[in-house]
């Protein structure tokens, strides 16, 4: 178990470095979704859009946009029929409807071997969502060129079982398996945020994270490093998101909506100011140590921090709602053992800590 910690936290001191080059993609509920879409991840004159409206032309667009109570914001919504949708009127035994960046969009939203990117957005299943038994994507990290292109190397995988589950799916070449599972149930009828750092690299790194919007509950992680984030001859990588499902077996499916929001790709690379902050928080001192009740954050010095996770041994993370007050950290409801404080300041991790609660 301390391995996987271990690995995370690995990770995460990789991918502790200044963000930039943010491109943000949100609805803005004024219609020309499509015209929306492709001015943040195209260059002009490109289509980055992939749906069935060519073999659907009564429903008109297949991804538009609506108000939503919950975020109190608009959202892009994604449509996909049984019977009427296609795969861009070239497949007939599965369906799309997806957006991506392409070979000419901006190179800042095209991952290049050796770099980091952060990706995040939000989306929505509804209650009543039916996966297929062969696959249904709804998120996808996919190389252009080389011999590995046809197959995503990362996918969120939607798939029919007892339960059905969303399937964390990784390939490095051609062979693709199965990182991490979770029950959909967990998943449906609630806005969930997803963040995602990937170094692209054959020495890489992966950490993905998915948590309720409402209460920042997590449901879902997993982190690896090092890992082969790189298929041999790849140009570049990039993502893809929206509904992707396989018709195979049409009975166990029906017309679905998948609502997504705010998408962002962020570029990550080193700068100075990383040292600058650790040299900040390198006096940080845990009193008392071990503890049963409060644990307080000895020689903060101002603007040194401005977040703080909690893992436990294995390297799951523990939730500190209601927990943290100022420069304190309340343990008293946590088990007996070994917990690694996680200092981050901008995104960047600053501080690892070793916490004893007795």
């Amino acid at each position: 178990m301390m391995k996987n910690f271990l690995c995370l936290v690995t990770f995460l001191i990789l991918i502790s470095q200044t963000i930039f080059s943010q491109v943000l993609l949100s609805a803005d509920g004024l219609g020309n979704t499509y015209e929306l879409i492709n001015a943040v991840l195209a260059n002009p004159n490109r289509s980055v859009v992939e749906t069935p409206d060519c073999s659907h032309t009564d429903f008109g667009n297949h991804i538009d946009e609506v108000f939503d109570t919950e975020l109190n914001k608009n959202v892009f919504r994604f449509h996909i029929h049984v019977s009427l949708d296609n795969d861009r009127c070239k497949k007939f035994d599965r369906q799309r409807n997806e957006i991506k960046t392409y070979a000419d969009s901006p190179e800042n939203l095209k991952a290049t071997k050796g770099e980091t990117v952060a990706y995040k957005w939000k989306f929505k299943l509804s209650n009543s969502f039916k996966p297929s038994s062969s696959f249904t994507h709804i998120h996808q990290l996919k190389v252009v060129g080389g011999p590995y292109a046809s197959i995503p190397m990362i996918s969120f995988t939607l798939r029919k079982g007892k339960p059905d589950k969303l399937e964390l799916r990784y390939t490095a070449t051609k062979d693709q398996n199965t990182l991490k599972t979770v029950d959909l149930n967990l998943l449906k009828g609630k806005w969930l945020e997803v963040t995602e750092y990937v170094k692209f690299d054959d020495v890489g790194s992966y950490s993905v994270e998915i948590k309720t919007v409402s209460n920042n509950k997590v449901i879902f992680n997993y982190a690896n490093s090092p890992l082969d984030t790189w298929q041999d001859g790849a140009e570049f990588a990039r993502p893809k998101w929206g509904i992707y499902r396989s018709l195979n077996n049409k009975e166990d499916l029906q017309d679905e909506i998948v609502k997504f929001a705010d998408f962002s790709i962020q570029e990550i690379t080193s700068s100075l100011s990383v040292e600058t902050l650790k040299e900040k928080a390198s006096a940080i001192l845990l009193f008392p140590n071990p503890a049963s009740e409060d644990v307080e954050f000895k020689n903060v010095k101002l603007d040194t921090y401005d977040l703080i996770e909690v893992y436990d041994y294995s390297g799951r993370k523990i939730s500190t709602d209601k927990k943290l007050h100022n420069d304190k950290l309340n343990v008293s409801g946590f088990s007996k053992g070994l917990y690694f404080i996680v200092f981050k300041k901008d995104a960047i991790i600053v501080k690892v800590l070793k916490c004893y609660v007795k």
